[in-house]
């Protein structure tokens, strides 16, 4: 016993010998897709770096520049790659033009909710098939908080059939533009600080952005009093990416440190979320009751998820790795899926309201 408690005096005293000798700080840069100030989104990159600097006693020293200062809100990828970044915050689907397999880890229209997915990544193979898409790249890429099911978007005019989509100018970034530009919608993608504007003077009719606790104080209600609820982004992800030469030169315990940093900030960004959309929608039904809540009419649902599986049919015949991510989602999904319904489903349907309690769901449309 005492032989036991020796060697483990030994071998604690060694670890801490090996971390005290490496008292190097690493400096490092993040450039983050969002503006100076943004809710949430913005927060929680300086929250991991807060809790970096915290658990490495100063070592890992990471600076977080916002868009406004290296004014390449959608360029985080390249920035990030090119090493005039060492980390970077921002949405994996933005970049579909230049990795077409991105647009798979950010959230996919009718696919997996929050915690879902964050078990498909954690549990389920989600990060290795990431890993394979962004390692070519030279770059680590880790999840980075999660918004929750986004709303649908916010318009001018009432959705009422398939024909009121045509020609609509909206933006929506991801598959899910992919999927409305099926449906004869004009998709583009505006940066988040040019949003209202767009709007504002009629460049777009339409646009999606996150929900009520980042939408209000955007302030997108003032010119589309239509808000819809949504089916494109039940599990909206963000993502750290990490430069893989910068990653390397880590020491391990830096690399586990920051691991745990970028884990913990990505969790509190869901509950700061949830919590926010719920004091927000609160709010908003007291201070803008003009707004009117609808739901896409279901024809319009069905032609969504129709042009839905046919692009993911398209997909997986050209390219034989997104056949993989678009099968490996596909079976998590219909795996967890039951625990889901058995779980949450009916627990929700279990304790709903008696039908004469007054209720605050959302109305469809006509």
């Amino acid at each position: 016993m005492i032989l036991v408690f020796l060697l483990f005096s030994v071998s604690v005293g060694s670890a801490h010998l090996a971390v005290a000798a490496d008292d190097k700080i690493y400096r490092l840069k993040l450039a983050e897709t969002w503006g100076t100030g943004t809710p949430i989104l913005g927060e929680t990159s300086r929250n991991m770096a807060a809790m970096a600097r915290r658990m490495s006693n100063g070592r890992l020293d990471i600076r977080v520049d916002s868009s406004n200062k290296h004014k390449a809100p959608f360029g985080i990828l390249d920035l990030v790659r090119g090493g005039q970044y060492d980390m970077g915050h921002t949405a994996s689907y933005y970049y579909k033009g230049q990795v077409p397999n991105a647009i798979f880890f950010t959230t996919m229209p009718f696919g997996m909710t929050t915690p879902e997915q964050y078990a498909w990544f954690y549990h389920g193979g989600g990060l290795e098939l990431m890993q394979r898409v962004y390692e070519p790249l030279g770059v680590v890429s880790l999840p980075g908080g999660n918004t929750g099911n986004q709303m649908g978007g916010w318009f001018r005019e009432e959705i009422k059939s398939l024909e009121d989509l045509k020609g609509l100018k909206m933006r929506a970034p991801g598959f899910a533009g992919e999927v409305m530009a099926r449906l004869g919608i004009a998709v583009t993608n505006i940066a988040p600080g040019e949003l209202y504007t767009a709007l504002e003077r009629g460049t777009i009719d339409a646009l999606e952005w996150v929900g009520p606790a980042l939408d209000l104080p955007m302030g997108f209600h003032k010119v589309a009093r239509f808000y819809y609820t949504g089916w494109h982004e039940p599990a909206a992800e963000l993502q750290f990416l990490i430069n893989a030469r910068v990653w390397k030169k880590l020491p391990e315990d830096l690399q586990e440190i920051l691991r745990v940093a970028i884990r913990a900030a990505a969790h509190d960004m869901y509950a700061q979320s949830m919590h926010m959309n719920a004091e927000s929608w609160a709010a908003m039904k007291s201070e803008h009751p003009d707004i009117e809540i609808r739901r896409f009419p279901e024809p319009i649902i069905k032609a969504l998820k129709t042009a839905n599986n046919d692009l993911l049919s398209e997909m997986a015949k050209a390219d034989p790795l997104a056949a993989e991510i678009i099968e490996a989602q596909a079976q998590y999904l219909r795996r967890i899926r039951n625990w889901t319904e058995i779980s949450d489903s009916a627990y929700l349907d279990t304790v709903a309201p008696d039908d004469d309690a007054p209720r605050s769901g959302p109305s469809p449309a006509h």
